[in-house]
């Protein structure tokens, strides 16, 4: 079984939106793109290129994959594997491309993610895809998350838990501080939601 890894950064208050750059994602007005530039330091580097050199297969929506398929097949070299990695991509309007190994998924979503979780090979990645990510969320397809928590709010934007994320307990797995403040937590899926009393 494939494991399905959500990999996000993510602030305080739990926007997603645009960290990379101020025209990555300007909707619903959004004007803070670029938000995580301030925080990149030689240490988280090392801990998103540990991260990048798995082996994997990418899950993307549609405005993601466009942002890496206008980047990536041209700088590789920063992102070993890339262009060989099988990058299934969730969209009603997109149906091919030219960056190689790029399959598109439409139809019945959820059904379709569910066949690949069962396939053989490497986990599936998601970056970014924050409509996606609520499709996961709600139909329970999230194994893990690694989350970059950055020491900041921005009080408007997309968020990674939205209305319709289901209640699950997770587990931390590993965790890291960098210098700039970012915390670097991997959690992965822990079952229910478990409650108690102090009384």
């Amino acid at each position: 079984m494939r494991k399905i890894i959500v990999i996000e950064f993510i602030t305080l208050d739990g926007v997603m939106q645009a960290p990379g750059g101020p025209e990555e994602d300007t909707s619903g007005g959004f004007k803070y793109g670029g938000w995580i530039v301030p925080y990149a330091d030689e240490f988280s580097g090392k801990v998103m290129k540990e991260q990048m050199k798995q082996p994997f297969n990418l899950l993307l929506g549609r405005k993601t994959f466009e942002i890496f398929a206008s980047y990536w097949p041209q700088h590789a070299d920063g992102w070993p594997g890339i262009n060989d990695a099988t990058k299934y991509v969730v969209s009603n309007t997109l149906t091919r491309h030219d960056w190689k190994n790029s399959i598109f998924i439409k139809g019945n979503v959820v059904e379709e993610i569910k066949k690949l979780k069962t396939q053989d090979g490497p986990d599936l990645k998601v970056w970014g895809s924050g409509n996606l990510i609520q499709t996961l969320l709600k139909h329970d397809l999230v194994d893990e998350l690694w989350l970059k928590t950055f020491p900041i709010t921005l009080g408007s934007g997309k968020r990674l838990f939205a209305e319709g994320t289901i209640p699950a307990a997770f587990k931390l797995t590993d965790s890291k501080v960098s210098p700039s403040g970012v915390i670097i937590a991997n959690y992965e899926l822990a079952g229910e939601v478990k409650t108690g009393s102090f009384a």
